[in-house]
This record gives C-alpha cells, structure tokens and sequence, in this order.
C-alpha cells in the first residue's frame, strides 16, 4: 500500500450548476472557484451528495470535472466522487478524473443491490481504484444514503491487502466508536476525513484533521474557528460555536436537506447553481424567504459579514 499526505482543513462537496432548463452548466463555476479560494478551503469533492453525482449522466459528471480542473493546485485539492451503480462506469470516471487531474477519486458504494459484507465491498472498490492506481482512492462511506453499511475497519483491513492506493474514508456517519476504531487501525495508517458538518467537534475529539461538508461552502471560517478553539484546548468556546452550526444545520434539514436547501444559501451569498435535477425539488420564493428570516435569527448572515471582511 502506497503512503500518501493526508488531508487538513476543510474541503468544500460544491454544487453542480443546473439551469432552469435542467441542462448542467459551468458559466458559474470560475466566480465559484475564486469563492472558495477566497474563503481558504484546502479542496473540493466534486460530484458527491451535495453535487448530485449520482443523479447526473456519465458525460455530465465528465463535463463538471473538467470545468473544475484547471483550479487545482497544491493547496487546493480536487476530488471527484465516481461512484455509480455500475463498477465499469465509475472506472470511465476514475480514469477520467486522473487524467483531468485530479489529486483523489472517491466511491460510495453501489445503491443498488448493496454489498452487504466487507468483501464484497472490497471487491467493487478494487475494481474502480483499478481504474486509477496513480492516485489516492477514498471509499465514500454514507450508508443513509448508499444503503451500505458493513463494518469500515474490516473494509479497511480487508480493502488494503488489495487496494494499493486505497487512503482512507471519507466517513458520513454518526458512529464515532467505528470511526476511531478506523482512526487507530494499523498505528494511523489511514486517511479518515469527517463528514457531518453538526458533529466536527466529535470527529476532533478522536483525531480527525480533515472534514468534508457542505456548510464549509458558506461560513468555512466558523468550522476553522472550532478547530482552532479545539486546538487551544478551549473546548468551551469550541462547543458554543459548534451550536451554532447545530442550529444552521437544524435549519438546513428543515428545507429539505443540504442539496436543496444549500443551493439556495449558495445563491444568497452570490453564487447562483439554479435548480436541482430532479427528483429532488428547489424550494419556492416563499419557502426560501421564510428559511432566510431563520437564518438571519440564527446568526447565518451575520457570520457571512465577518467572514467577508476578514478577507
């Protein structure tokens, strides 16, 4: 197995643009770009939950990567989700992505007839990273959406004796004791990145470096905030701004999650990605003026205008 730098800071899953005519776009995507950049993110994870990678075709999620390469660099990282629920698919997308520079490929597994063992989840991840043995490869572990779970450090164990670019986890889910048993496995060996933007603080706890979330779109500069009250050791501080993410994101899943809602946010602070592909649905003028006054009384936009002239 390969040895390979492990990720720290925040990166942003960015939204996939879609016009009002359901076609994906990228006129958007260079203000978007620049956005991030401004904001200090290490990278983004294209075409994951939040890009709606999964409800997209083959040639758009190709389109979306290679609108998005030319802003990689060192400091900046650039990942493409190429999960699918076929392994030959996502092995043209993981072909794809390192060829277009990616510096990760990332895979959930398959959604439809799930594997239901840690072998057979081995096996379809051995298949796609194949695809790409150049560069880190990172499973997707998010069974509330996947329908996968089967046990992360046996995958681990498992998936290394043939998997040789296989880095870690990019671990969306809540149970903490299975991701530290993934943090310490083989002395650190492992790359685990935190994904529930609500619970950092927990992931801190048991030694992650490195999150992947979708508020670290809009306010990267309160989750940096918690990770440098945490490192301080001032865990007071590091719990109270972790609340107010808690309330930012109770306010999200009230607006129908993170993809729907978070497209709308992204607008409002000037990035405008449009609609969502169905079957998801945007949220109205109405619903989105209403979830606009909540987040006003949630302190959204008041974090918004201190990030903004911090930078």
């Amino acid at each position: 197995m390969k040895n390979y730098s492990k990720i720290e800071g925040l990166i942003a899953p960015v939204f996939t643009p879609i016009n009002d005519s359901g076609e994906v776009t990228t006129d958007i995507i260079p203000r978007y770009a620049a956005d991030l950049k401004s904001k200090g993110l290490a990278g983004i994870f294209v075409s994951g939950s939040t890009g709606e990678g999964m409800l997209l075709t083959t040639e758009e999620r190709k389109i979306i990567t290679e609108a998005w390469a030319p802003y990689a660099t060192d400091d900046f990282k650039f990942i493409v989700h190429v999960g699918s629920t076929s392994y030959r698919q996502s092995q043209e997308l993981a072909a794809h992505a390192r060829d277009n520079g990616a510096w990760a490929i990332s895979c959930m597994g398959p959604a439809f007839l799930q594997p239901k063992t840690a072998a057979d989840l081995v096996e379809f991840c051995r298949q796609v990273a194949s695809a790409a043995p150049e560069i880190p490869f990172y499973y997707y572990h998010i069974p509330g959406r996947s329908g996968v779970d089967v046990s992360m450090a046996e995958f681990l164990t498992e998936g290394s004796k043939v998997i040789p670019n296989l880095a870690g986890i990019k671990f969306t889910h809540t149970n903490f004791m299975e991701m530290q048993q993934c943090i310490a496995l083989e002395n650190g060996r492992f790359d685990i990145t935190h994904g529930p933007d609500e619970s950092l603080i927990c992931g801190l706890a048991i030694g992650v470096r490195g999150a992947i979330g979708t508020s670290y779109n809009f306010i990267p500069a309160l989750y940096r905030d918690i990770i440098d009250s945490f490192n301080k050791g001032d865990i007071l501080k590091a719990r109270k701004l972790q609340l107010i993410s808690v309330r930012i994101c109770e306010i999200i899943a009230r607006y129908r999650g993170g993809i729907v809602a978070g497209k709308a946010m992204e607008k409002m602070i000037g990035i405008d990605c449009g609609i969502c592909r169905s079957p998801l649905r945007s949220l109205s003028s109405i619903e989105i003026e209403k979830m606009g006054k909540e987040l006003k009384e949630a302190g959204f936009f008041s974090l918004i205008e201190t990030q903004n002239q911090a930078e």
